[in-house]
């Protein structure tokens, strides 16, 4: 593993940067030259509340938000941000005065669904989508698929890090984007130039984290 290109990528607040490694990496669903560690930001409070506060930023006073469905292990970010929308220097149209905080469950087919004492979290609210990253668009897709299914409607998308500004016609906030990592790229195998130079995978990467081959 080519530890010497670890590096962090600081934003305004003191207690909010970006851990990324240069390499190959390989997803379920494409192949990556930066690992990028949100461990800490989903893990640590001080962190988690940093996210959510840069996050806030772009729902204040003008989105409607019932529901945040967590994605990747994001429920202690969840929390923050919940907390923040909710907050009493906050001009928010939230009616509620609270907010659900939601985690998927997965079929074997990797379908969400929602239980009968979960669905009503989802029905005919408006649900916050919030994930770790927004590269492919393969988790948040089947995020909305089931969002819209349940009954729900979809307030937004946002996450640490995103490849996009905007997915199936929703508009995706994030902290961090590609344009403060130069060169990053997120290809399918089959079109990874790095396979084609013939260079080895460094390490397998999830939501949990990386192993090393």
């Amino acid at each position: 593993m080519p530890t010497d290109k670890a590096y962090k990528i600081r934003t305004k607040r003191n207690n909010l940067h970006l851990r990324v490694l240069k390499g190959h990496f390989a997803t379920s669903h494409s192949h990556i030259n930066y690992f990028i560690d949100v461990t800490k930001q989903k893990s640590r409070l001080s962190e988690a509340k940093a996210v959510a506060e840069e996050l806030s930023e772009y729902y204040r006073g003008a989105t409607v938000v019932d529901t945040i469905l967590c994605l990747d292990g994001m429920e202690v970010i969840g929390t923050c941000l919940a907390n923040e929308l909710t907050s009493g220097h906050f001009l928010s149209v939230n009616s509620h005065g609270t907010i659900y905080i939601v985690t998927p469950e997965y079929t074997q087919g990797s379908q969400i669904i929602f239980r009968d004492s979960t669905s009503p979290m989802i029905e005919g609210k408006h649900v916050l989508v919030l994930a770790a990253s927004v590269a492919t668009g393969y988790t948040v897709r089947g995020a909305i698929e089931a969002i819209n299914y349940y009954g729900g409607t979809v307030a937004g998308i946002c996450s640490i890090f995103a490849t996009m500004d905007d997915y199936m016609g929703y508009k995706v906030e994030s902290v961090f984007n590609p344009r403060d990592l130069e060169g990053y790229q997120s290809l399918p195998s089959h079109e990874c130039p790095m396979c084609k130079r013939g260079e080895r995978i460094d390490a397998l990467v999830n939501k949990f984290g990386f192993s090393k081959l």
